[in-house]
């Protein structure tokens, strides 16, 4: 039917079970309860939502287009992943500044979704470019 991803289960717990590793730290157990109302149902589980690279797009050209935020947030490409997607560089800052005090500010670098099964950075991400 095309629903999509949505949050279910019940009785969803994550504990310290008990086991223990080599060095001495506990593994931990996640559990939870999920009904099944549709026999042929192809579902797929997930800890976090998808955030896929054509998302990301979105909202970067989202932010590139509102006129409100132009003068502080610039979008280049910073180099090609191995599959051959821009991987940009975005930076955020008043540029309203001459060029040599720009060059003079600290910078923070703030990196998400290294690898690929990330979505929850990917997310945490764009709350943050949301925010500034």
């Amino acid at each position: 039917r095309g629903i999509g991803w949505s949050r279910c289960g019940d009785k969803i717990a994550y504990y310290q079970n008990g086991i223990r590793k080599k060095g001495g730290n506990n593994y931990y157990t996640l559990t939870f309860t999920v009904a099944f109302h549709h026999d042929c149902d192809l579902v797929y589980f997930a800890h976090c939502y998808p955030y896929t690279y054509t998302d990301l797009q979105r909202d970067l050209l989202a932010l590139e287009q509102d006129p409100h935020i132009d003068r502080r947030f610039r979008r280049r490409r910073l180099c090609e992943t191995l599959a051959g997607n821009p991987c940009d560089l975005i930076t955020i800052t008043s540029f309203c500044s001459d060029p040599a005090a720009l060059r003079a500010r600290r910078a923070i670098v703030i990196t998400a979704r290294v690898h690929p099964g990330e979505s929850n950075a990917s997310w945490v991400m764009k709350g943050m470019l949301d925010y500034l």
